[in-house]
């Protein structure tokens, strides 16, 4: 159980037997909210539920404090309990009970943080889902870090986590896409073939055109429909192949790969077209087919599909991929990553969800803001021509895939930030990638010089522990469960790098005060007991870089 969890409910006991013994008077149901308070000296966990009861109970808030305070029943977990102005009640951790979490953390190893929050809830997490058209851009590095680190702490809060990718592989850009990469074939063989228009831009498909142009040259006779059912499948793998690599790059994987075609092929567009018909949500116009937004309060209906050739629109096959993900297979919750740009596509489609069936609230939309570079404090414009960094592939070579997923995961979705390359690639305490990599290799380096010496924490006496630096240190170490819990609960991510610079400041402070290994054969006992602190410290930063997606050296 999680130490805030653990309070609370101590918090809820003293509450209710303090009702149960008439010094307080019944106050219906209440949400107890325990904190960690602001100064230390207020303790390790607070709760202002006194506070929000004084109105209901008719009491002072520092009078329903004392009364609480004065029934929270004994626990191991706690070392004082005390009521504090206008109406706190403030716990301060057993130093006995933290000693004894050292042990813990260390079997628990990359397990430690873990918790059972979403024990037996089907969780889909849909990111990055850029059309294959070409490599991907440094702007959507920052989405699919954000997707990767809040289905990390989905994962570690116990829920069952699927990480998909939606191949937008029929819509109107692929058509484009395609049309344009038969026009560059034919260039390719020498052919005076216009391009297209609407054309698709970019260098990226004269190349892959060429190369499609070497391995099919004979090819270059066929009809236009021909060439294209050739090279269109095998253009479209090619290009989904590097997204994948470079996604990898990043140590980011699917565990599906999901085919907008499909949604067609399969019969699931008409299907879920004929479900909304009869509830009356869909209705023909002009030709075209409309989803009736007006009945969710939307200023005006959606094409679903075009009149004409009767193409579904993106919309429409939007609205077979979220009753696929409802109701065929059955997520209890949903969450795409979209970026900033899709605003516009959010409040009609959570109307959709309501149209399904669905509850609207199982579906949550993260818009991650665009992010800026800078180097050397100079604002960095991205240009093939002047050779600045413009594909993922590219930010990540230049800066490596532990700076791009700490920084990315630093801030939250609906802020923008900007990028420093500069300090992403200095190896100094300001870069906070590397001050956080770096208290980990120390820790390592604190182990194989303890090993050189033949010394151990084997049979250490964790009562040697009583330096104010070790009991920080430790107090920090415990709270990674929490931080789980509420990165999970909120989908926020960010509490993750936060917390690893705290946690490394902290060791900052327990590396300048203690020595861990002496030369004194006296002090042997506080070195074992040290040694075992520094392996619990070396366990949760591991398993924090871990669920960062990042390395954890053990020399730098």
């Amino acid at each position: 159980m999680r130490t805030s969890e653990s309070i609370s409910q101590l918090v809820e006991q003293g509450l209710a037997a303090a009702q149960r013994s008439g010094t307080l008077p019944q106050a219906g149901d209440v949400e107890i909210v325990v904190e960690k308070p602001k100064q230390a000296e207020h303790g390790d966990f607070s709760s202002s539920v006194a506070l929000s009861l004084s109105r209901v109970m008719r009491m002072a808030p520092l009078a329903i404090a004392e009364q609480i305070v004065a029934h929270v029943p004994e626990s191991p977990l706690v070392g004082d309990v005390s009521a504090a102005p206008p109406g706190f009640v403030n716990f301060t951790l057993s130093k006995t009970w933290l000693v004894g979490q050292i042990d813990k953390i260390v079997d628990a190893g990359q397990t430690f943080g873990n918790t059972v929050d979403g024990e037996g809830i089907k969780v889909q997490v849909e990111f990055v889902s850029v059309n294959p058209t070409g490599p991907l851009h440094v702007g959507h590095a920052r989405g699919a870090v954000l997707g990767s680190g809040i289905a990390s702490v989905l994962q570690a809060a116990g829920y069952e986590v699927q990480r998909e990718y939606y191949v937008n592989d029929a819509g109107a850009q692929m058509r484009v896409f395609y049309d344009t990469l038969y026009a560059r074939f034919m260039q390719a063989a020498g052919k005076d073939v216009p391009l297209p228009d609407p054309a698709y831009p970019g260098e990226y498909l004269v190349d892959l055109a060429k190369g499609l142009f070497r391995e099919n040259a004979e090819l270059v006779d066929a009809s236009e429909d021909e060439i294209k059912s050739k090279i269109s499948p095998i253009a479209l793998e090619r290009t989904l192949g590097e997204i994948r690599s470079v996604l990898k790059s990043l140590r980011i994987e699917y565990d599906h790969w999901f085919y907008e075609s499909s949604l067609t092929e399969s019969g699931a567009l008409q299907k879920t077209l004929d479900f909304l018909e009869d509830k009356g949500y869909i209705v023909d116009r002009d030709g075209a087919r409309w989803f009736k937004s007006t009945a969710f309060g939307e200023e005006e209906d959606d094409v679903v599909v075009r009149s004409g050739e009767q193409i579904p629109t993106y919309f429409g096959t939007d609205l077979a991929y979220h009753y696929d993900k409802f109701l065929v297979r059955r997520f209890d919750r949903v969450i795409n990553v979209w970026g900033a740009d899709h605003h516009g596509h959010v409040s009609r489609l959570l109307a959709a969800v309501k149209a399904l069936g669905g509850v609207p609230d199982n579906l949550t939309i993260i818009l991650n803001q665009i992010v800026s570079f800078k180097n050397e404090g100079e604002t960095v414009r991205f240009s093939k021509r002047k050779g600045n960094i413009v594909t993922v592939e590219e930010l990540v070579e230049e800066v490596g895939a532990d700076a791009c997923r700490f920084i990315f995961l630093s801030r939250t979705a609906n802020a923008q930030m900007e990028f420093d390359l500069a300090l992403a690639t200095q190896q100094s305490s300001e870069n906070p990638v590397y001050y956080v990599q770096y208290a980990h290799a120390r820790l390592a380096a604190i182990l194989r010089n303890a090993t050189e010496q033949d010394i151990s924490s084997e049979g250490a006496d964790l009562s040697n522990l009583t330096h104010d630096a070790e009991f920080e240190l430790l107090r920090r170490l415990v709270e990674l469960p929490d931080i789980v819990h509420r990165a999970a609960k909120n989908l926020e991510p960010h509490h993750l790098p936060y917390y690893a610079m705290e946690l490394a400041k902290t060791l900052q402070r327990f590396y300048e005060q203690c020595r861990v290994i002496s030369d004194d054969p006296l002090e042997m006992p506080v070195t074992k007991a040290r040694l075992r602190l520094v392996e619990a410290a070396k366990t949760v930063f591991a398993r924090t870089l871990d669920l960062m997606g990042m390395t954890a050296p053990d020399r730098m």
